[in-house]
């Protein structure tokens, strides 16, 4: 069956081409030595720097190396105990193979260097988490919303205790709020903002940056919250073969087949992803009837291709479709009662196709100057039913970005200008009402960067966008560092951003429920009758980098504040038996402090310990009430120990406090909540061990004290009474899991 699947998905995928932008203000590259069998082996921990100045980096365990323009010189060194220093001049942001001659004949003699799995620049103006691959390896991270369990920025939590749904949070504010984009490519986004982040295995990444608050201008301006950047493995660096193989105690399998092909001319590369999850027993661990996770399988192919031209020219095009099939609800329920009152049923069905490309050109006479175009468009339909609410939803998405990048005078004045258009067309159907909707925005956007020295830059943006249903809007934002000592960034960050709320789509929990869906919005042809979401994001950050004891360590703190002059509200307030969507009429704002510290306590120990504070307030009805389900105050350890031998073993525990937990004081006793929900640890924990480099086996527990919420499911003996609620979720629906799987990869 599982063969059968995968050919017609096969027969479904066609190429489907856009275009990319120019490479942005880095230099990337591989460091490698010729072995004695002639072939080429990376370098690791070769010290590339500027020549003059003391701004480097090291290379990775594959002899990659990722730098940030210097405006002083071109001029690269690399560095490397025992091998000749070679000094290149860097005219382009791809650096071809960097061989590096031996100087004497050494033996029996390591270099070690251990890589940071998440790591900040001190040049960025803006800061940036950059998630590597290490990383992600210390969970099961069997998809992206799957990615964050180690990283105390965001926040994973349930949409609901009976679809599964996994949903992410930044700055207290809801995942929607967050501009997710693949390779700097609008993304996960309407229909798919919350089923999306399943859609990323784990195995495809290569890294994630995060930032928080508001972004690039050149990336659109739609980031409210943060954006968070994907960028899959390249084809011409990846693994020529990489396999995957998972399975828990939850009946949960998967399977994730990596495979790239590098042609002899060097300059054509491609790659074909493959993943398929299969969940095909029904559990009910906590005895109330209903299956703990969804049944169904879900399967995900993509194929890319990347051209490196010796003139400057940059060419890569790729393809994805996605599958999914779920089916949960009553242990008893049978397809035959859809839509019936013979028992509760959940049924959903997602077809996803998308392409993309980017061409882009370097010239390698004037390296600061590039130009590039990107398309991308994708079709995403969902059919699906919960309960007695059918909801069936079609969107059809289309993006365009032309970019031209170049210097005013001299380095120190950089500039990044283009034009965009975005267009998005929905067709859906709540029950009996449809709603139909037709966004096209064209839009151009001019960024200035200002280097006038190692110590301060500035890159102020301004975008100026037309809405065929809102009408004209500015997006200003700048984002401004300084660096008053070697070790330390100050940062600041300020802008506006602004989206279209696709509100059945991002609250789909609230169709598990009983609950009367009433849309308040006016008949003026806008979505739903509501205007659009408009926020200011204001945010400060300090970096400090420290060595002590000779480790390396750090410490930060973040302060974030979020005003909504405009917002479409889910209020569950009034009444347990009803969802109001209505537009704000008073003060909605989000207030984040966080404070991290990251150092390796001993040798090849790493602990990271934060601590995050919420406020966050919105006007529900006529009380300003803090947002429900959600803890003010978190706490998170992150303890990761790799030996000598290849043994890795990690550690996370997350301290969650109370919860404010909407009002059900109106529903029988048997069926009323508590106002707060309790405070409460979780702890996750790994195990893996590799040989050779290419083989490893690892072993995991998520949730290891076993602590649920109990009854998470309100009603759940009365599924189709007024008191049935499966949204209000406010810890762990999960008990107890153990993992285990394998990888292998052959270079």
């Amino acid at each position: 069956m599982m063969q059968i699947k995968w050919m017609i998905l096969l027969l479904l995928v066609t190429p489907y081409f856009g275009w990319g932008q120019a490479a942005p203000n880095w230099v990337n590259g591989q460091v490698v030595e010729n072995g004695e069998d002639g072939k080429s082996e990376p370098l690791v921990g070769v010290n590339v720097y500027w020549a003059g100045t003391t701004i480097g980096t090291s290379s990775d365990e594959k002899g990659r190396f990722q730098l940030e323009r210097n405006q002083q010189t071109n001029q690269l060194v690399f560095s490397y105990v025992g091998y000749k220093n070679d000094t290149l001049e860097v005219n382009s942001g791809e650096l071809p193979r960097v061989v590096l001659s031996a100087s004497v004949e050494l033996a029996d003699i390591e270099v070690v260097k251990r890589q940071k799995t998440t790591t900040v620049s001190m040049l960025n103006s803006i800061k940036v988490e950059q998630v590597g691959e290490k990383e992600l390896l210390k969970a099961a991270c069997c998809n992206l919303s799957e990615s964050f369990e180690t990283n105390p920025s965001i926040d994973v939590s349930f949409t609901d205790a009976v679809t599964g749904t996994r949903q992410i949070q930044m700055l207290g504010l809801a995942g929607p709020y967050v501009q997710m984009t693949r390779e700097n490519i609008p993304d996960i986004r309407g229909l798919s903002s919350l089923y999306g982040l399943l859609f990323i295995p784990g195995t495809w990444i290569e890294s994630i940056q995060l930032n928080k608050g508001t972004g690039s201008v050149a990336n659109g301006y739609e980031s409210i919250a943060g954006q968070i950047n994907v960028e899959l493995r390249k084809p011409e660096e990846a693994e020529r073969l990489y396999l995957n193989l998972f399975a828990n105690t939850e009946s949960r399998l998967e399977a994730n087949l990596n495979l790239a092909h590098r042609f002899k001319n060097g300059k054509w590369s491609t790659a074909l992803l493959l993943h398929g999850k299969d969940n095909s027993s029904k559990l009910d661990h906590n005895h109330d009837g209903f299956m703990d996770m969804p049944i169904g399988d879900t399967y995900t192919l993509l194929n890319r291709w990347k051209y490196f031209g010796d003139d400057g020219l940059r060419f890569q095009a790729g393809v994805k479709g996605t599958t999914m099939n779920n089916q949960g609800g009553q242990v008893d329920f049978r397809p035959e009662d859809a839509l019936t009152t013979n028992a509760w049923g959940m049924d959903l069905q997602i077809r996803r196709l998308e392409g993309w490309a980017k061409l882009g050109k370097v010239f390698e006479d004037f390296p600061w100057r590039s130009v590039g175009l990107q398309l991308a468009g994708n079709t995403h339909k969902q059919d699906s039913y919960f309960g007695l609410n059918s909801y069936n939803a079609k969107q059809e998405s289309g993006y365009a970005n032309f970019v031209y990048q170049s210097i005013l005078s001299n380095t120190r004045h950089e500039f990044k200008t283009g034009i965009s258009f975005q267009y998005d067309h929905y067709n859906e159907q709540l029950n009996d009402t449809t709603f139909n909707r037709e966004e096209a925005v064209p839009g151009a956007y001019f960024e200035y960067t200002y280097l006038p020295s190692e110590k301060l830059s500035l890159v102020a943006g301004l975008r100026a966008d037309y809405h065929n249903l809102f009408g004209a809007f500015i997006t200003p934002r700048l984002h401004l560092r300084y660096a008053p000592f070697e070790q330390t960034v100050i940062r600041l960050a300020a802008g506006r951003g602004q989206r279209t709320a696709s509100i059945i789509s991002e609250n789909s929990g609230v169709l598990a429920s009983s609950r009367q869906l009433i849309i308040q919005g006016q008949d003026n042809g806008n979505p739903y009758g509501f205007g659009p979401e408009v926020a200011w994001n204001l945010g400060l950050n300090l970096t400090q980098k420290f060595l002590l004891d000779y480790r390396e360590g750090s410490v930060s703190f973040d302060f974030y504040r979020t005003d909504f002059s405009k917002q479409v509200i889910l209020d569950l307030e009034q009444s347990p038996q009803q969802a109001l969507f209505y537009e704000l009429n008073g003060d909605s704002y989000s207030n984040s402090f966080q404070a991290q510290f990251d150092y390796e306590v001993l040798t090849r120990l790493d602990a990271r310990l934060a601590y995050r504070w919420y406020d966050v307030k919105t006007t529900y009805g006529d009380q300003l009430l803090q947002k429900p389900l959600q803890a003010a105050h978190r706490a998170f350890l992150n303890l990761g120990y790799e030996s000598h031998s290849h043994w890795k073993f990690d550690y996370t525990l997350n301290w969650q406090g109370k919860k404010r937990i909407p009002s059900t004081s109106s529903n029988p006793e048997q069926y009323q909540l508590e106002d707060y929900s309790p405070d409460f640890f979780l702890m996750n924990a790994q195990i893996s061990k590799t040989w050779n480099e290419r083989f490893e086996l690892y072993v995991g527990m998520e949730n290891l004290a076993n602590y649920k919420q109990p009854n998470p499911i309100l009603a759940s003996d009365q599924p189709f009474s007024p008191y049935f609620d499966s949204s209000l979720v406010w810890g762990p629906i999960f008990g107890r899991k153990t993992y285990f799987g394998l990888r292998y990869k052959l270079q």
